[in-house]
């Protein structure tokens, strides 16, 4: 298939970035009500309302395994209309959950929906676009999606405020029947019918021997893993971090759009630079800052009380602009050889980083109760075995760098 090169039109970074996007607007915008939700579902426990943000990523993780490969089947978007579909069954039951175990697989089946519009976008820019071009498009569609979570938490506090918890889900589904028709009108479909493999259960045996082929696609998946599994903690602990630890529940949203824009500047500087530099240095050098800032706070801050809000958000966005530079870059760099299975790639790689993550936010989600150490504690050790791997599967520099 003949990929593009040159620079896409808004309107199509604008439409990926949305369909990127639905995944924040329904983690990001709840948020706020975690605590609201609890008590109305009779749920006390700070620790097991942050279930209702991490279990959303194992439907992501299990439902693109599913939906990737069926894209290479029938076409990307009748796979998107479908978890559309889901997504609308997902939020109704999340309203009318009586208990947190059914608020859960509400939630976990969000997830499953969700990632149909997930898996399907990056396979559609996989369709059109390829190498350091590749990695330019996805630089801008993530900075593009970053606004949401910028904006998500606050506008999910003025719902909360004004009309209740479930008027989160609602508007929720109401940007899903939006963005569906916009969906249907504009963008064409990108898997040319010659492409099309049949959907059967030997495409996942030979997706995954082709996977594991490229030792680098393997190695930038596991660091995926790695790098939002520790990012799962600081959003599942973002509320009690904030809140509770240190008492700014009016300035949470605003304090979360903060360190959401940090990340988002270092996408947007990522697509200018990815064509100069290459993924794989920017993404070398920004998982060398995520661990070595991860690890500078544990050092300083050992055995101590947090530190002044000012000191936290200053390593806080340190951060997370490093992370801009990690989630692309490795997508990218795992997906580049395996293009001509980009539905089935884009799925096994997607689940296996979230298989990875799921637990490590777990695990870690659980110490962060009264202090933020255990947070950073958490990003220095899933930022060194991402280095690690990163450097011992690392491919030679073969790509072109434009001058």
């Amino acid at each position: 298939m003949q990929k593009q090169q040159a620079k896409p039109n808004f309107e199509f970074i604008a439409l990926m970035a949305s369909l990127m996007s639905i995944v924040a607007l329904t983690i990001d915008a709840l948020l706020p009500a975690l605590s609201n939700i609890g008590l109305s579902i009779h749920s006390h426990d700070s620790t097991d309302n942050k279930l209702l943000v991490t279990m959303i990523f194992l439907g992501l993780g299990v439902g693109q395994l599913f939906f990737g490969p069926m894209s290479d089947s029938y076409g990307r978007k009748p796979i998107v209309y479908t978890g559309f579909a889901v997504f609308i069954v997902a939020s109704i039951i999340c309203v009318i959950a009586p208990s947190l175990e059914v608020m859960i697989f509400g939630r976990i089946l969000q997830g499953v929906g969700l990632s149909a519009s997930r898996t399907i976008s990056i396979s559609i820019i996989r369709d059109t676009f390829e190498g350091n071009y590749m990695a330019k498009i996805m630089s801008f569609v993530t900075a593009f999606f970053i606004l949401v979570p910028v904006i998500a938490p606050a506008i999910g506090k003025v719902i909360l405020d004004a009309f209740g918890w479930r008027a989160i889900f609602y508007w929720q589904v109401a940007f899903v029947i939006i963005l569906f028709f916009w969906f249907w009108k504009r963008q064409p479909e990108t898997l040319h019918p010659e492409y099309k493999v049949p959907f059967k259960s030997a495409v996942f045996i030979s997706g995954f021997k082709e996977l594991i082929k490229h030792k680098e696609t393997l190695a930038c998946t596991m660091v995926s893993g790695f790098v939002t599994g520790s990012f799962l903690v600081y959003l599942s602990s973002a509320q009690n971090i904030f809140e509770e630890q240190y008492g700014l529940k009016e300035e949470f949203p605003y304090l979360f759009a903060m360190l959401a824009i940090s990340i988002g500047v270092s996408t947007f500087l990522n697509g200018t630079l990815v064509l100069r530099y290459g993924m794989r240095k920017l993404a070398f050098i920004a998982l060398l800052n995520f661990t070595g800032v991860s690890l500078l706070y544990v050092f300083l801050f050992w055995g101590k009380e947090n530190p002044s809000i000012e000191v936290l958000m200053l390593f806080l966005s340190l951060v997370f602009f490093s992370i801009g530079f990690i989630f692309g870059n490795m997508r990218s760099i795992a997906m580049e050889p395996i293009g001509h299975i980009a539905g089935i790639g884009a799925a096994m790689t997607g689940f296996i980083s979230t298989i990875i993550s799921i637990p490590i936010a777990t695990f870690i989600g659980n110490y962060v109760v009264d202090s933020v150490l255990p947070l950073f504690f958490g990003l220095c050790v899933c930022g060194a075995l991402g280095l690690t791997l990163f450097l011992i599967f690392r491919q030679p520099a073969s790509e072109v760098v434009l001058d």
